[in-house]
């Protein structure tokens, strides 16, 4: 595996690459990486020719300094899970190398998507990933960028920060990776307790419920009662909604027919943990 860390290096060695009309694959992640990365990984090189994956830890996408500072570092072992899954390049740059003094900050018209849900509940946040979204593709230029489905409502962002920007990439969306009992893979799960993560495993035994339970007509009622459920168990939740899946525009009324996703976000004591689930008709 070819390790990078400037912006002039990653351009020759990838335009070596691309001169030879190798396809490339790219897989951006902040680290402390886990088997829902190792996927994307995998995915990738089943894909394209060339793998690069990037690790950077993003300040500007941090609305919180706390959250932030506490956001684990495990470099050493996440390269040694990149060697292990056959990453053909890591780019490894410093803050300094990607936010150069007086660089510009652009503001991107997201539009709805980024003032819900997240944007709501974490503003500025979405405006900082695509700021380093934008800067990562702009340097890498991949055929395919690999996203999870777990952050659904960032992979909606970044589907319009590519649209805005006219990059000319493929988007491919891999389905979200769970340990047995319904954990979403997540590195914010390395702040938990044994006893907050088996506590954790209830955001997905909440959108079990809100599947089995969804039935066309008025579905306030179980939004509520879902929320009700999680907080019961002794989260604090921002957010239990249910939304178009195309459009994440909040659904009150449902005709039994639309796609629909429904998406959690909620506090554990003080990691704060996110979580979603498509609701197809007939499923």
């Amino acid at each position: 595996m070819i390790l990078i860390n400037t912006i002039k290096q990653a351009k020759k060695v990838l335009d070596s690459f691309r001169i030879n009309n190798k396809t490339i694959g790219f897989v951006p992640t902040m680290g402390a990486l886990h088997q829902g990365h190792i996927a994307l990984i995998k995915t990738c090189k089943k894909t394209t020719d060339i793998c690069i994956c990037s690790i950077f830890i993003n300040p500007t996408q941090f609305n919180n300094k706390t959250d932030f500072e506490k956001y684990p570092v495990t470099i050493e072992q996440d390269i040694d899970l990149l060697e292990a899954a056959g990453c053909d390049i890591l780019f490894l740059p410093t803050v300094k190398e990607m936010y150069p003094a007086n660089s510009p900050k652009w503001h991107y018209q997201l539009g709805y998507v980024e003032k819900i849900l997240e944007g709501k509940y974490r503003p500025g946040h979405f405006q900082g990933v695509c700021q380093i979204v934008d800067k990562l593709l702009s340097i890498v230029m991949p055929h395919i960028l690999f996203i999870g489905q777990k952050d659904y409502q960032q992979c909606m962002v970044i589907k319009k920060l590519v649209q805005i920007k006219q990059y000319d990439v493929h988007i491919e969306i891999v389905p979200t990776i769970r340990q047995k009992n319904g954990l979403a893979l997540s590195s914010r799960n390395m702040r938990l307790t044994l006893a907050e993560k088996k506590n954790a495993t209830n955001i997905h035994k909440t959108l079990l419920y809100v599947k089995q339970h969804l039935k066309p007509g008025n579905i306030k009622e179980l939004k509520k009662s879902a929320t009700l459920l999680l907080n019961t168990k002794g989260f604090k939740t921002d957010y239990v909604e249910i939304a178009d899946a195309a459009t994440l525009k909040p659904i009150n009324k449902w005709d039994g027919k639309k796609p629909l996703v429904a998406l959690i976000a909620a506090y554990l004591h003080e990691v704060r943990l996110i979580d979603n689930m498509l609701l197809t008709p007939g499923a």
